[in-house]
């Protein structure tokens, strides 16, 4: 067995495309080999900013000899088919034999006996065909060669090949570059060619050039030597694992450095100067012990500079002065003109063709926002109250109606509407509420037209906090302002205070309303206005907060609406360990978008089909349903629900009966009550006479007035378990 080096030396990769690459090369190298038979025990990759590398372990030295048959035609073909196949594959008529295939024709088999070959010879090929393959996001040509389109593309130009088998050259070339073992150390830290014996001395060979080439090893450098910089200084680095990726992606020997800012600077919000300091200068922002940024920072260099890095980080905080005085007069300039005023511009911003301007939607998100609070959807009298718990299923019952809103879909009041019996008597506080959530929700993207978030797209929202507490609106308006566009994505934190939650969620449903009103939904991968975030922010915030309303009445023409929600709620909840049937099973009864009823349906069932009663009552549920899905088709008719027998039962038949009479008002009464648990517990005692019926009945009985009675009792059964869920949509 031998070991295979392939490096591939060009100028600079960009530091966001190096770990896809190095997949890329294992996929593609794998692939090349594999169609000469060959597999290598393991493969590692790696990448520096010059450098792409490879080492397959574990390769024979040449591959083994095959014989390999092809099927072609048959016998009775045309000539002229017989003779594309021999001219597609190479061969010659008397290369050909005739035999019976697996189903008896008789049919031309070509059968090839290919002799082993080299490893180093199948490598040499697969080289150029690989490296022409790769697909990187984006490539170049480059000198003379570059006037045909037929020239090789690479990254950006690449100057060296070393191709090493098991010490040997693996000799190939691609564009006048040929490939050797030699290589090229750091930039700046040595010269001339790096002499690479084989695969096993390759990283220690980079070593003594001052180029580190695994990854892992660079970014654990660069964390380790970051925090040990601050801590010198009495600081603390603030965590970012994407800087840290993105430093080692820059450097081949990395040298974190402290540096220092004017203090003054700090005046400017803190999000401003850590983006500014990621964003342009790859910098890691550090914190004193009481968690307050610091007038610090570490950089990271590419050399060991013989002063220690002095001279290094005095010009790296030069650039960083430049770049805050930049973000210090956007600061200054965007406070001279209130939000109010801001918000004005726009009218100039499009936010959709079919859909108006940014002026548009944020008079559209104000109403929403102050109607979810007078309407009581939001506010502090508008959480669900968890009254008492279930002790035989450990289940809780929500002890609040959900709110309807009108027939025709959602009424929001105008301007002036909606101040009437409502906000009455003791409604002061709500009223407030409902003032503050409809200011956050004007001025929620007035930072849009900012000068800051202009040059920072990062900060919409939180400039607008900013700006919103400097000229001294309430917190409450401030924070909505600033905390509006949460939660964004998986793990974000999700708004709880009434007038966050307000303009979060009308902003989104508005969103998703009118794009589903619009037919601009989802398909497929493409999701161009972020819809299926949007959906998921408002499960978020619906269930974190126990939000009772309907989804449906917010886009009640839109087709698919709910199904949409029906779909982004299985993604989320699937995280919480719910499987997706249960969902499909509440789902399916049709009318349920109540997310916070309709969770409390799909736990409670979760908890009950796990459960040995639930589990013997999903299969006589299944037993039952199938015999009448199949006599319902013979017939051609639904069956109507059984409530008396015109005959003398049998026992157990009286039984089932009588359990039904029990059992149906007890779980219709949990279920009004919204204790689904409960309707569960109820539903289980139907468990023992529906196995005892099924053991001693006979449905199908030829009495055609018992088998239409028996058939009704199965009706019976089915609807008492869909008051609950579809049973037919829960697997297993």
């Amino acid at each position: 067995m031998a070991d295979f080096l392939l490096e591939l030396r060009s100028e600079e990769i960009p530091a966001r495309m190096q770990a896809r690459a190095c997949a890329d090369l294992e996929k593609l190298f794998a692939a090349e080999i594999a169609k000469a038979g060959l597999t290598a025990a393991a493969i590692e990759t790696f990448a520096t900013p010059r450098r792409l590398a490879l080492i397959a372990r574990g390769l024979p030295l040449a591959t083994e000899a095959v014989r390999e048959e092809i099927k072609g035609p048959r016998a009775t073909a045309p000539e002229q088919a017989v003779a594309g196949f021999l001219h597609k594959n190479g061969l010659t008529r008397e290369q050909l034999v005739e035999r019976a295939d697996a189903k008896g024709t008789m049919t031309l088999y070509a059968v090839l006996d290919r002799p082993g070959r080299a490893t180093a010879e199948v490598l040499a090929e697969a080289i150029p065909a690989l490296i022409r393959a790769f697909p990187w996001p984006k490539s170049m040509r480059w000198g003379a060669a570059s006037i045909s389109s037929a020239s090789l593309r690479w990254v950006r130009p690449l100057h060296g090949i070393v191709a090493l088998l098991d010490g040997a050259v693996v000799p190939c070339a691609i564009d006048g570059i040929a490939s050797g073992r030699t290589t090229r150390g750091h930039r700046f830290h040595h010269h001339g060619d790096v002499t690479i014996a084989d695969a096993a001395h390759y990283a220690e060979a980079l070593r003594a050039a001052h180029v580190v080439l695994d990854p892992a090893e660079r970014r654990a450098i660069i964390a380790e030597g970051a925090a040990k910089a601050a801590a010198a200084a009495g600081l603390a680095l603030v965590p970012d694992e994407g800087l840290v990726a993105e430093n080692a992606g820059l450097t081949e020997w990395p040298v974190p450095l402290l540096g220092a800012f004017d203090p003054a600077f700090l005046a400017v919000p803190r999000e401003v100067i850590q983006l500014t300091m990621r964003t342009n200068q790859k910098y890691f922002a550090c914190v004193d012990k009481d968690g307050r940024l610091a007038p610090n920072f570490v950089c990271t260099a590419n050399i060991e500079a013989s002063d220690g890095g002095a001279a290094i980080a005095a010009g790296n905080a030069r650039v960083l002065a430049a770049r805050l005085s930049d973000a210090r007069f956007f600061w200054e300039q965007d406070r001279k003109l209130p939000l109010a005023d801001q918000a004005k511009k726009l009218d100039q911003i499009t936010f959709h063709e079919k859909l108006g301007t940014v002026a548009d939607k944020v008079e559209r998100v104000a109403k929403l926002a102050r109607w979810l609070v007078e309407e009581g959807i939001i506010g502090a009298s508008a959480a669900a109250k968890v009254v008492d718990q279930t002790p035989d299923h450990g289940g809780q019952r929500i002890a609040v109606n959900p709110v309807t809103p009108a027939k025709a879909g959602v009424h929001i009041p105008d301007a002036g509407e909606g101040m009437d019996s409502r906000l009455r008597g003791n409604d002061g506080e709500r009223a407030r509420l409902a003032d503050q959530a409809e200011q956050a929700a004007r001025l929620c993207k007035a930072d849009l037209v900012t000068g800051m978030v202009g040059e920072f797209p990062e900060l919409q929202g939180i400039m607008g906090g900013y700006y919103a507490r400097a000229e001294g609106l309430p917190d409450a308006v401030a924070d909505a302002i600033r905390d509006h566009y949460k939660p964004v994505g998986q793990g974000d934190d999700v708004p709880t205070a009434p007038v966050t939650v307000a303009v979060s969620l009308a902003d989104k449903l508005d969103t998703l309303s009118n794009f589903f009103a619009i037919d601009e939904k989802p398909t497929g991968s493409k999701d161009p206005f972020a819809l299926r975030r949007a959906a998921l922010g408002v499960i978020a915030l619906v269930v974190d907060n126990r939000l009772r309303f309907r989804l449906g009445c917010f886009a009640p023409s839109a087709s698919g609406f709910v199904d949409f929600f029906a779909d982004r709620l299985k993604v989320q909840q699937r995280e919480a360990g719910v499987r997706h049937d249960l969902i499909d099973a509440v789902f399916a009864l049709g009318g349920e978008d109540d997310l916070v009823r309709l969770l409390a349906r799909v736990h409670a069932l979760q908890a009950f089909v796990a459960s040995e009663d639930g589990a013997n009552l999903l299969a006589g549920y299944k037993r039952a349903a199938n015999i009448l899905r199949i006599e319902e088709k013979r017939d051609r008719v639904a069956f109507a629900a059984t409530t008396a027998l015109s005959y003398e039962p049998q026992a157990e038949e009286a039984a089932l009966l009588a359990a039904l009479d029990t059992v149906e008002p007890r779980a219709s009464m949990a279920i009004e009550a919204e204790d689904f648990a409960g309707a569960m517990a109820a539903l289980s005692q139907l468990r023992a006479p529906i196995d005892a019926f099924f053991d001693t009945v006979t449905v199908n009985d030829a009495d055609p007035a018992r088998r239409l009675a028996r058939l009704g009792l199965l009706a019976r059964i089915r609807d008492a378990v869909h008051r609950v869920a579809d049973f037919s949509k829960i697997e297993g």
